[in-house]
């Protein structure tokens, strides 16, 4: 696991966070980034999961798989 990767995406996430004005009334950062945690499976990244009990909207969730992609690419 390489923590410069995990701390960029984290960076990604936040300034999708900052972006987007809807999701700062519906949760704190440290909320928004807990949703999608990063699990290895032999070493490799595998993508996040999307939250059951949130909703996200498309642009949302296009701009978080582009982040994860960026970050562990």
């Amino acid at each position: 696991m390489d923590s410069y990767q995990m701390r960029k995406f984290e960076f990604r996430l936040e300034d999708i966070y900052k972006k987007t004005e809807w999701l700062q009334y519906e949760l704190p950062l440290h909320e928004f980034i807990a949703l999608f945690p990063i699990e290895f499976k032999n070493d490799i990244p595998q993508r996040p999961h999307w939250p059951e009990d949130f909703d996200l909207d498309r642009d949302t969730r296009l701009a978080i798989m582009v982040a994860f992609r960026e970050s562990f690419s």
